[in-house]
């Protein structure tokens, strides 16, 4: 089997991993492969074993070129904007890297007319505020940012494609998910390096925005083997990927904190300006389809998770 994935980020990286233990042969893209450092690769001890090369989603013949080159057997697209906050900022181009760059993969695998399957990153963005009340594959979407508003139109086009075409194409709806790969742009990552500089003798205070805002996270290496399930299955579907359980980032927060032996209280500021535009209260996920269908269930917990992550700062 020959895997192409789009995007070599915390999650590209751990499924590349998998796959090459299951035997795949592996083709990572990069905007620019030529300048692109691949250190998640060189963490993971798998750069030798990963093609890498160079691909902009958002160019249709770039995409045509490299797919026609490569004849994957599967597609896994998790290319694209990846920040929430970054989006607000930056709308153009999280719709052009993430619905048009979703739109051209689907338009190539239609074109090259090879029996193709096709895996796309969705996320648990799309609900909104769930408000109480646990999302699951028929929840309707409410987005709440450029982000979202971007992965819903890439979650409608692969649906579309799939009724229209009969193209093999799945979304995985994923929640959360942490892992030491992640870079410090990201929340959570930026909590534990800053409580272990903290911890190691900084002074330097950790500014936050809202940590009342409560999510589902789980642990990045067993959500890459959830995508890989999805493409197994049969007939193509869209599956919730979450852990089922929700806490407060003031949760998060304060355990990272105390693995480091300090009270958060005592080294957090938090700053109103830093709250986003439109901020989701709490999302929270059903993943009992994927756990029925799939036999995946998460075995990480928001607990260990910060662990882990604290462990390898």
């Amino acid at each position: 089997m020959k895997a192409l994935i789009c995007g070599l980020g915390q999650d590209g990286s751990y499924l590349a991993k998998l796959l090459l233990e299951k035997g795949y042969e592996v083709i990572g893209t990069s905007r620019d492969a030529m300048i692109t450092s691949f250190a998640n690769l060189d963490r993971l001890n798998i750069r030798r074993d990963v093609q890498t090369v160079s691909m902009a989603i958002n160019d249709f013949r770039s995409v045509l070129s490299v797919v026609k080159r490569h004849g994957p057997d599967e597609i896994y697209n998790l290319a694209g904007q990846t920040s929430v906050g970054l989006s607000f900022e930056q709308p153009v181009e999280a719709m052009e890297s993430i619905a048009e760059g979703t739109l051209n993969m689907l338009e190539v695998i239609r074109f090259v007319d090879r029996p193709v399957r096709f895996y796309n990153a969705g996320s648990s963005e799309c609900f909104g505020d769930t408000e109480g009340v646990t999302a699951n594959e028929q929840s309707p979407f409410s987005q709440r940012s450029p982000y979202a508003v971007a992965k819903a139109s890439a979650h409608w086009l692969v649906r579309n494609y799939r009724e229209s075409h009969g193209l093999f194409g799945c979304t995985g709806i994923l929640f959360n998910h942490e892992s030491p790969l992640r870079p410090e742009r990201f929340v959570t990552q930026k909590i534990v390096r800053a409580a272990a500089r903290i911890g190691g003798g900084s002074r330097k205070t950790l500014k936050l925005g809202n940590v009342n805002i409560r999510r589902d996270w789980g642990w990045a290496p067993e959500y890459v083997e959830a995508m890989w399930r999805i493409l197994k299955q049969e007939r193509p579907d869209d599956f919730i990927i979450a852990t089922g359980r929700t806490e407060s980032l003031e949760y998060f927060v304060s355990r990272t904190f105390a693995f480091f032996g300090l009270n958060w209280r005592d080294h957090v500021q938090l700053e109103e300006s830093l709250f986003r535009p439109s901020d989701i209260g709490t999302s929270s996920g059903n993943p009992a389809k994927a756990k029925d269908q799939l036999g995946w269930s998460a075995k990480v917990d928001v607990d260990v998770v910060i662990d882990k992550m604290c462990e390898a700062t």
